[in-house]
């Protein structure tokens, strides 16, 4: 079974929790999922199954849409309602909407982001999260839960800053000590840090208390089925498998001769002969002080099927097959 299935996440389990459960369901070891969600957060959570986890590293660099609602007044150690709290704990009056605004203009654009402790970054080899998790245990002293702590403090160190890009954020709503955000962000992103970077600003603390991914790179909602409607019924999950031809949609195409998909499966280099038909022209000469940084393609066979996905080279005309589903 090859192809990409976006789960509707609930909250409580864990991406991985996830991907075990689909693999119960669909009998299919082969199963990883291209972007991690947090437990609280909900919604679009695509698992590549079968041949297509090849293609996760094309699909986990995508950008990425949310809903989120931050809770002012109090800051935690994750970033998020399953923290403990850090901090001085504020009880209002509240920014106005206004200010929150003026406030968010920090975060819009490409910037540094500092991941949180709580999070999968490595640490000279280590998850961040074991890091944070140790001194949480360990060093309660350090961590100095209460009044005048720092929200980073549970960690002895912290993952390096990462650059990242909010190409929307937008302020949905504001009631009372919640503030309700839609935003587009980069691959990367976290929105919890966003929630508490957002509080430091205000100067009241704050934290993420919801979180909805309503798209990973071209898939949104509509291409999702819920957790449980998959658990419950495997033969409406099978209709929800994306095959691997149309998991990558926003890359050009080509449609391999059968002899164009011999050579590319025997690593070969493929030229206008190997090809049926294509999107585009791949085969303008390029000077060498102007070739641009390669693009992918899909390599579709006569029946439509996936056979890779190949990149131009700097010269000739030619296509260079960088992956092949076998």
């Amino acid at each position: 079974m090859d192809g990409l299935l976006i789960i509707d996440k609930p909250a409580g389990p864990t991406s991985h929790d996830v991907v075990a459960r689909m693999r119960r369901v669909l009998r299919e070891r082969r199963i990883g999922h291209t972007g991690t969600l947090d437990p609280l957060a909900t919604g679009v959570l695509p698992l590549v199954l079968g041949r297509a986890t090849r293609l996760a590293k094309f699909m986990s660099a995508s950008d990425k849409s949310y809903l989120a609602v931050v809770r002012l007044g109090a800051a935690t150690d994750t970033g998020d309602a399953q923290g403990t709290p850090v901090g001085p704990v504020s009880p209002g009056p509240w920014p106005s909407r206004d200010a929150i605004d003026a406030a968010l203009d920090a975060f819009r654009g490409t910037f540094l982001q500092q991941p949180p402790a709580f999070s999968a970054k490595f640490i000279d080899g280590i998850r961040s999260y074991t890091l944070a998790r140790q001194a949480r245990r360990s060093d309660r002293g350090r961590t100095r839960v209460g009044p005048g702590s720092d929200p980073v403090a549970v960690s002895a160190s912290l993952p390096a800053p990462t650059q990242v890009t909010v190409g929307l954020l937008e302020i949905t709503s504001v009631d009372a000590d919640r503030v309700s955000l839609r935003l587009e962000c980069s691959a990367g992103f976290y929105v919890r840090a966003l929630a508490q970077d957002l509080g430091a600003r205000l100067g009241v603390g704050a934290h993420l208390v919801a979180l909805r991914r309503t798209r990973s790179g071209d898939f949104s909602l509509d291409a999702a089925i819920a957790l449980d409607t998959a658990e419950r019924d495997p033969a409406a999950t099978l209709r929800h498998v994306i095959p691997p031809a149309d998991m990558l949609p926003h890359l050009a195409r080509v449609v391999l001769t059968p002899e164009g998909v011999r050579h590319a499966r025997n690593g070969r280099n493929l030229g206008p002969a190997d090809l049926e038909k294509r999107d585009g022209d791949f085969f303008q000469r390029r000077s060498p002080e102007k070739i641009p940084v390669p693009v992918l393609i899909r390599l579709l066979d006569s029946g439509g099927d996936l056979v890779g996905i190949a990149e131009p080279m700097a010269a000739l005309g030619l296509l260079h097959p960088s992956l092949i589903l076998g």
